[in-house]
């Protein structure tokens, strides 16, 4: 068995194993956090560049 087939295969088990505790509410949190964060990250970064280039 390829290496490739043993990860896909232990995560599938994983995966499988934990959804059934994950609620439609943590997971609906957990999307819009993720979203808020990356934003969050986005702007800062941006910003930091454009004062970077001000200087």
């Amino acid at each position: 068995m390829k290496k490739t087939g043993l990860s896909i295969g232990t995560v599938s088990g994983t995966v499988c194993s934990t959804l059934p505790f994950i609620s439609t509410q943590e997971l609906l949190r957990t999307i819009v956090l993720a979203a808020l964060g990356a934003t969050i990250s986005f702007l800062v970064s941006y910003l930091l560049q454009k004062w970077r280039k001000g200087k």
